[in-house]
């Protein structure tokens, strides 16, 4: 739950960062109009409202690669013979495991 707070929060301040730098350009080009219903001597007389209108202009990003020399770490792996004590498991059926056990 938290994380999707988070995102919806990170989400609101890229959509404000991206209209305050000028990014997306919002302009409202039709009002709103809220429908109107009238009753009067028994008959009811309504006018349909009116949705806004908005024109959304947006800049575009370029993406694209480049050639640059930079520093890269360059990492050798030597590898070497030793002798090291490994763990080991043995498996038993049980009339095995009670003869050693009587043993």
């Amino acid at each position: 739950m938290r994380a999707i707070l988070l995102i919806l929060i990170l989400m609101i301040v890229a959509a404000i960062a991206a209209i305050a730098t000028g990014l997306i350009d919002v302009s409202q080009t039709r009002e709103t109009r809220v429908p109107t219903v009238e009753a009067r001597d028994g008959s009811i007389r309504a006018q349909p409202g009116q949705t806004p209108r908005f024109d959304v202009e947006t800049g575009s990003v370029g993406v694209g690669t480049r050639e640059a020399n930079v520093a890269v770490p360059k990492v050798e792996v030597k590898r070497d013979r030793a002798t090291v004590d490994v763990p080991t498991v043995e498996i038993r059926r049980p009339e095995e495991a009670q003869q050693n056990a009587a043993r």
